[in-house]
C-alpha cells in the first residue's frame, strides 16, 4: 500500500518509479535518492558514532545576487532552474550554508553519476602512493582479462586521463546503442527479452579499439573509469567498496554510509554508481583542497593532489569534444580543471551533480540535482557560473 503522504510529497506514487524510468523526470527526483532500492548496491560503511553537525541556514546564500550575461540573478533562481536537490558550501574547512529541496535532509544520499569517477581517481592515487599501482603500467598487467580488448595495450595513465582509443559512443538517449548495452551490463536498465545476462567486465572486454592510438585526444568514455575500478581492486586485493571504506570513508570521518551499484558478479560501477550525502561529498572535496590531509593525517600524497590540480595536457583537451563548453580546461586523474585564476577544479555527473573546489578562496561546494536531461551544455555553463559566483562571495 503506497501512502498518500508519499504521493503528496512527490506528486506520484512510489510504485510508478520503475527500473526502466528511474532516470527520467519526474521520477528521478525520488530515484536519485533511493538508487539502492532499484539496483543492487554494495554498502560502503562509515565509522559509526560520528554525529553530523547542525544544518547551516542558507538564506544569505540563496538571496545572494550576481550578474550573469548582463542580467542580475539570485542564487535561488538558478538553483530552481538547475533542479537542485541540495547544495552545501564549505569555506576554510567549515560548513557555511546548506540548501535542501523538499524531502531532502542531511542524511539523504544521492547518486553522483560520473562524479564517481573523480573518487576513483583519488583511490587510485592512494595506491600509487602505496607503491602498489604504477600509472605507466599496462592495464592488462592488473586485469589480464582485458588483454584482448581495446584496453589491451593501454596504460593506466591513459585510462586516468580519458586518452584511450575506444570505439564507443556515449549517447545517453539512444535506447539501442552500445551505451544502453553498457547500462544493462551494470543492471541500470532491465535486460531485453531473450538477451543473455552480461557483466561489466564482460562488456568491457568486448569493446574494440578506435581508429587512433592510445594517448591521443581527450575522449570521454565512461568504461575507462570502470576499468580503473577493476585496476584498483586488483592492485589493492580488496573489493572496491571495501577499499573505499577503509581508505577514504572511515579515515576521513565521513558521517554516513555510502553505496556503489554492482553488477551480477558484484563488480562495482566505479564510473558512475556511487551514492552518498552532500556533506560527505563536500568533505572529500575539502580533503583535496587541503592537499590530501585531514586533521594532520595524510590520506593522499601531496604529489598526486598537485598533479591532479595542475597536470594534464592542454593540447589533448583542446582536441577533445568538451572544449566547447570548458574552453580553458584540462583533465587529469579523473578531475576537471577550470583554467581560471583560482586554480579551481571539479567533478561532474550527468543530471547536474557537482563537486567544485576553489583552492585560492578555500571554498568547496557540493551540489546534487535532478535535471530532466542527462546532459545540457547550457546548464553546465550556468552551473559553473553559479559555483564560481558562490566561491567569490565574501
Amino acid at each position: 500500500m503506497i501512502s498518500s503522504h508519499f504521493e503528496s510529497d512527490y506528486g506520484f506514487r512510489r510504485d510508478s518509479v520503475r527500473h526502466d524510468n528511474w532516470r527520467e523526470a519526474p521520477w528521478n527526483v525520488w530515484a536519485f535518492r533511493h538508487v539502492h532500492e532499484l539496483i543492487p548496491t554494495a554498502r560502503i560503511p562509515a565509522t559509526s558514532g560520528l554525529a553530523e553537525e547542525p544544518k547551516v541556514d542558507a538564506t544569505a546564500l540563496t538571496e545572494h545576487e550576481f550578474v550573469l550575461d548582463g542580467e542580475r540573478r539570485t542564487v535561488a533562481s538558478i538553483l530552481r532552474q538547475t533542479s537542485t536537490d541540495a547544495i552545501t558550501v564549505m569555506r576554510g574547512g567549515r560548513f557555511i550554508a546548506d540548501f535542501h529541496a523538499p524531502n531532502f535532509t542531511l542524511q539523504s544520499r544521492h547518486i553522483l553519476f560520473s562524479a564517481s569517477k573523480s573518487i576513483a581517481g583519488l583511490l587510485a592515487g592512494m595506491l600509487v602512493g602505496d607503491g602498489l599501482l604504477d600509472p605507466d603500467a599496462a592495464v592488462a598487467h592488473y586485469v589480464p582479462e582485458l588483454a584482448q580488448s581495446a584496453f589491451g595495450d593501454a596504460q593506466v595513465r591513459q585510462v586516468l586521463d580519458m586518452r584511450t582509443s575506444l570505439a564507443f559512443n556515449e549517447d545517453y538517449l539512444d535506447p539501442t546503442g552500445v551505451y544502453a548495452r553498457y547500462r544493462r551490463a551494470g543492471l541500470w536498465d532491465p535486460r531485453r527479452d531473450g538477451e543473455e545476462p552480461e557483466t561489466v567486465i564482460g562488456f568491457i572486454a568486448s569493446l574494440p579499439k578506435g581508429s587512433g592510438e592510445h594517448g591521443g585526444p581527450f575522449h570521454y568514455c565512461s568504461p575507462n573509469s570502470d576499468v580503473l575500478g577493476l585496476v584498483i581492486e586488483r592492485a589493492s586485493g580488496e573489493r572496491y567498496a571495501d577499499f573505499a571504506a577503509t581508505r577514504l570513508w572511515q579515515p576521513l570521518g565521513l558521517r554516513h554510509d555510502g553505496g556503489v551499484t554492482v553488477d551480477l558478479a558484484g563488480t562495482a560501477r566505479s564510473g558512475g554508481g556511487l551514492s552518498m550525502t552532500v556533506r560527505d561529498l563536500a568533505r572529500i572535496g575539502e580533503l583535496v583542497r587541503a592537499g590530501g590531509t585531514v586533521a594532520g593525517k595524510r590520506l593522499i600524497s601531496a604529489d598526486w593532489v598537485h598533479d591532479t590540480l595542475t597536470g594534464g595536457s592542454a593540447e589533448a583537451w583542446q582536441q577533445g569534444s568538451f572544449a566547447s563548453w570548458l574552453p580553458k580546461g584540462k583533465y587529469r586523474n579523473k578531475w576537471y580543471q577550470v583554467g581560471n585564476a583560482s586554480g579551481a577544479c571539479f567533478a561532474i555527473g550527468i543530471h547536474g551533480q557537482w563537486l567544485y573546489i576553489d583552492p585560492l578562496r578555500e571554498t568547496v561546494i557540493a551540489k546534487f540535482s535532478s535535471q530532466p536531461e542527462p546532459t545540457d551544455n547550457d546548464l553546465k555553463r550556468l552551473n559553473l557560473a553559479l559555483l564560481e559566483a558562490i566561491a567569490a562571495m565574501t
